[in-house]
């Protein structure tokens, strides 16, 4: 193997990428949808949006789908749906975007944060259960970077304290578990549509549910146009007016393309699907890496693979640090990002901040007096530590093989040449990830 590109060596990735990394792809068909909708002037209607919705209903295999302008929007809609309010808990992974989680301030709940699983870097069930109070009303399950999380163990939990289950599927489009579509499990479940999730759409949001009370309480709540569609006698007399002082509805350039999207988006997945499985089958076996994917044999899928990662184990590398590894690969001409979503307990916004201007935290401002849900450092290990666990690998669109072959090339010329990186390796900065990542491109 020659030397490192970081050293004067060649590059292992050579090839020019052409469209392996384009996303969205966006068709004549999308296009032209699009210009119908202009030339109608029927931006701000909902007739597209409902059609939009029955179809993705029909794809996830649930009875109601309710289209929104985000997918915060969605996630907002949903809490509201299961009935949180004052004083209600939410149990959420620290280790997600913060849109996750951060709309149960404006209902009057708040958060607690459990830990993580080191290998699924979901939601860890054993740790759930420790955080259930008197006052905890649902799990927020999130299907972090495009892998299902243990949907049997948190729903029997659920079941056992009688509480609700949001499903937050913005990674995780097609997503398998077990045979199931990630997103038809929980109780309810919110995806965002935005231009760089996996299932394209715009900005945009949807949530899903099969139950007729969360779908018209989310309805009710941000969608005051559609008055004539509710029918439960304790939101008819309110109807008229959004709930929750909010407008949701979808922009329908968004649900035109969004239907174009969705007709296309099972034939992307499965592409993105084979090329993803194909770079990480070639770095089989290499020390120190390891991909973020379920086991072959699991029935779990990845669907589009929404800001794939691997998993980085320095003692297999002479204690090589994250940082250096990542700044090699990509010298080799690859994409290597250390770390990935910070850990949302520790930041000041769920600490010391007054938003609403209580007098505390806006954190325990709905709390009784005396009761302290904040989670200070060390208390959940995990979710601190990944930052120097996880990297971003490429995103790869196409079953390109050269490409991808160089692309994974790089990464293994990196292992087998990691002792001539522990030479001035700096180490890892005290904050590696981000609090905002959403999206990694190339």
């Amino acid at each position: 193997m020659s030397a490192l590109a970081l050293f004067g060596g060649p590059k292992a990735v050579q090839s020019d990428p052409g469209d392996i990394f384009r996303w969205p792809v966006i068709s004549p068909e999308a296009e032209d949808a699009v210009l119908e909708v202009l030339r109608a002037g029927k931006m701000s209607g909902v007739d597209i949006t409902k059609e939009f919705e029955r179809e993705y209903a029909a794809w996830q295999g649930v009875r109601y789908a309710l289209a929104h302008n985000n997918g915060t929007a969605a996630l907002h809609a949903a809490m509201f749906g299961v009935g949180i309010g004052k004083g209600d808990e939410v149990i959420c992974p620290s280790i997600t975007y913060w849109a996750s989680c951060l709309s149960v301030f404006s209902l009057g709940g708040t958060v607690v944060f459990a830990d993580i699983d080191p290998v699924t870097l979901n939601i860890d069930p054993d740790n759930i259960e420790r955080h259930i109070t008197e006052r905890t009303k649902a799990i927020l399950v999130v299907h972090y970077q495009g892998y299902p999380a243990d949907m049997d163990r948190i729903m029997a939990i659920a079941r056992r304290y009688r509480l609700a289950v949001i499903e937050d599927g913005s990674h995780a489009h097609g997503a398998l578990y077990k045979g199931r579509m990630v997103g038809s499990i929980g109780d309810v479940s919110a995806f965002s549509l935005m231009s760089g999730k996996s299932l394209a759409c715009g900005e945009g949001g949807i949530l899903l549910t099969n139950d007729r009370c969360i779908y018209e309480r989310a309805m009710i709540f941000g969608h005051y146009e559609r008055s004539e569609e509710i029918t439960l006698p304790e939101l008819v007399e309110g109807v008229g007016l959004p709930w929750g002082g909010c407008k949701y509805r979808m922009h329908q350039l968004t649900s035109a393309v969004g239907r174009v999207q969705l007709r296309n988006y099972p034939a992307q997945m499965m592409e993105i699907d084979s090329a993803m499985n194909y770079f990480w089958d070639l770095l089989e076996g290499v020390p120190g890496i390891r991909p973020h994917r379920p086991p072959k044999d699991s029935g779990l899928t990845m669907g589009g693979w929404y800001m794939p990662s691997g998993l980085y184990h320095p003692e297999e590398l002479s204690g090589l640090s994250l940082y250096r590894f990542c700044h090699a690969v990509t010298a080799e001409g690859s994409v290597c990002r250390p770390g990935c979503n910070k850990a949302l307990h520790l930041h000041p916004l769920l600490n010391t901040i007054d938003v609403y201007d209580d007098g505390r935290p806006t954190r325990l401002a709905c709390l009784p007096t005396g009761v302290d849900v904040r989670q200070p450092i060390g208390s959940l290990p995990v979710a601190e530590g990944i930052q120097e666990r996880v990297f971003g690998v490429p995103w790869f669109k196409r079953v390109y093989s050269q490409i991808i072959e160089e692309h994974a090339a790089a990464f293994r010329k990196v292992v087998e040449n990691h002792r001539d990186l522990l030479v001035d390796d700096p180490g890892n900065p005290p904050h590696l990830g981000s609090w905002g990542l959403s999206l990694r491109g190339t």
